[in-house]
């Protein structure tokens, strides 16, 4: 079981205050605010016992606030891209905001990451929603939606749940940028990483997924076994990562990536019910803001794990049903393991 405290973190611009939660296990230290469902802080420990901070983000609340990139944030209504913005249901189409070059992103110009959510304390955790109306950002239905963080030990999880008045796409998840070494760590180079995937979505100039499910075999996207990323970005990505790999369709909880720090002993194994995960170095940070601590962001000095649907799926009819219909649930969790292993 976790302890759960609660505390004002500051007023927004319209007076609405935001609350912050903080859940604390024997293994984890979990920060997590009700603007965004954002996560704030994780703190772990090395293996001398040193706790760390391990996500990126900003010490004050008008970081948060300010234009950033999605730091620690539940994503939605639909994460990840939409191609040109559109897509049509039952012969309708849908235009919704383009704000990621000729594409839609993260829910639009006012994702579920800019939302003030209503909190509900847990024995071991937090649950948030908030009602997402019909025409927000262009998706039609009232969407309700449920996110609840639980702490275990040394295992968080994350489950989303949804519901709607009319047929909409959904695809949420969680966008916090980790580096196992501490949030100010210049890069990730040093971290091995490993993803339990056989097939990944190649992608256009602008990201948006051809419609091929490829093999990984005999690619740079052969995670299968732990690659070295500094190494491997270097040789053989240049650039860095910002792709889909492709999961079960099961629904049950399955293993899906492993990130080992090895010079701090520290270990992130992830599990999912969600089709895909995808796995971005942060190559798009420039190191402009100023995060926790005064530190400062630049490019790979963060990595995301997002497990969700995949890109575009509403728009892909051999892409896993990106769809959520009246009377049903859209009900998933991912569980982030840390643990650290001895000096090898």
């Amino acid at each position: 079981m976790a302890e759960v405290h609660s505390a004002v973190l500051g007023p927004l611009a319209d007076g609405r205050l935001v609350r912050r939660f903080t859940l604390r296990s024997r293994a984890v230290t979990l920060s997590v605010m009700s603007l965004g469902a954002i996560v704030t802080g994780l703190e772990t420990r090395d293996r001398r016992g040193l706790a760390a901070d391990i996500v990126l983000g900003f010490d004050c609340l008008q970081g948060y606030v300010n234009k950033h990139p999605y730091f620690g944030a539940v994503i939605g209504r639909v994460a990840n891209r939409i191609a040109e913005g559109k897509f049509s249901i039952d012969g309708k189409e849908y235009q919704l905001p383009v704000n990621n070059g000729p594409n839609s992103i993260h829910g639009g110009l006012k994702g579920f990451d800019k939302v003030l959510w209503t909190p509900e304390v847990l024995p071991n955790g937090v649950s948030f929603s908030m009602t997402s109306a019909d025409g927000d950002e262009g998706y039609p239905g009232e969407l309700k939606v449920w996110v609840k963080y639980t702490l275990d030990g040394e295992e968080l999880a994350i489950n989303y749940r949804a519901q709607t008045t009319k047929t909409t796409p959904i695809n949420l998840t969680n966008h916090s940028y980790f580096n196992l070494a501490g949030h100010g760590t210049p890069n990730i180079y040093d971290h091995e990483v490993s993803v339990a995937a056989k097939s990944y979505l190649p992608v256009d100039e602008t990201s948006i997924p051809t419609g091929e499910i490829a093999s990984v075999e005999n690619t740079c996207f052969d995670l299968r076994n732990p690659v070295v990323l500094g190494n491997h970005i270097e040789n053989k990505l240049a650039g860095g990562f910002d792709h889909n790999f492709c999961l079960s369709f099961s629904k049950q909880r399955s293993p899906c990536a492993r990130v080992y720090h090895r010079p701090s002993g520290r270990l992130l194994e992830v599990e999912t019910t969600q089709p895909g995960i995808q796995f971005y170095t942060a190559n798009f940070l420039d190191g402009s803001l100023k995060g926790k601590g005064g530190a400062v962001y630049p490019k790979h000095s963060g990595f995301c794990l997002e497990t969700q649907n995949w890109p575009d799926a509403v728009n892909k009819t051999n892409f896993p049903d990106a769809l959520l219909r009246p009377g049903e649930e859209y009900n998933h969790t991912t569980w982030f393991k840390f643990s650290v292993l001895p000096e090898q």
